[in-house]
């Protein structure tokens, strides 16, 4: 079966405020199959934020190529929350989400009943990303991109999200740097480095 995503020789270039490009990303490759959970891993810098960005499509300075199946649909969990605001009831409808699902999956997710009455800027930053989180799993796609998706979670809601990733079984993307969350999750690790 071909792979749902797969890069060749990827370097992504920046000037990082000089006039001279670096490369952020030292020639990745990899490929994602179907039902995988890919953890990208590296330091601060290396380029992990410019590979998703890369995969999303983009369009930043780079070398090589990335490639995807025809029709790709991504779901994306960014690691910024601060966009959320307005009622769950308007976030379900302008998302195109299943509204009993969805809130099936934040009560899984410990957000209490109470909470789905509230503006979602009243939100504490946990609860918007258990929104993001709830949404995205909510969402039909091939592919699932998440960036830092436990940014602000207590340790239970870590093991929840684990529960609920093990059985909805999407493909999966992400960058991590809950070592545990990626020993118990990643069926592979993406090393990027920094040339």
């Amino acid at each position: 079966m071909p792979p749902i995503i797969e890069t060749r020789q990827l370097h992504h270039l920046y000037s990082a405020g000089t006039p001279f490009e670096h490369p952020a990303l030292n020639g990745v490759d990899f490929s994602a199959q179907a039902g995988e959970y890919l953890a990208i891993i590296g330091r601060t810098g290396c380029g992990k934020s410019s590979l998703l960005k890369l995969l999303l499509g983009e369009e930043i300075p780079h070398s090589g190529t990335v490639e995807t199946m025809s029709g790709l649909v991504v779901s994306y969990v960014s690691q910024n929350t601060d966009h959320l605001r307005g009622s769950l009831t308007e976030f379900v409808r302008t998302q195109g989400l299943d509204g009993s699902r969805f809130r099936t999956i934040l009560r899984k997710l410990d957000v209490p009943r109470e909470q789905f009455e509230k503006d979602l800027a009243d939100y504490s930053s946990g609860q918007k990303k258990k929104v993001l989180l709830a949404a995205s799993l909510c969402t039909q796609a091939h592919l699932y991109v998440w960036d830092e998706p436990l940014n602000f979670i207590d340790v239970i809601s870590r093991m929840q999200v684990e529960d609920l990733l093990l059985a909805c079984r999407p493909t999966l993307l992400f960058v991590e740097h809950d070592a545990r969350f990626c020993d118990e999750i990643a069926t592979r690790r993406i090393r990027i480095q920094r040339e």
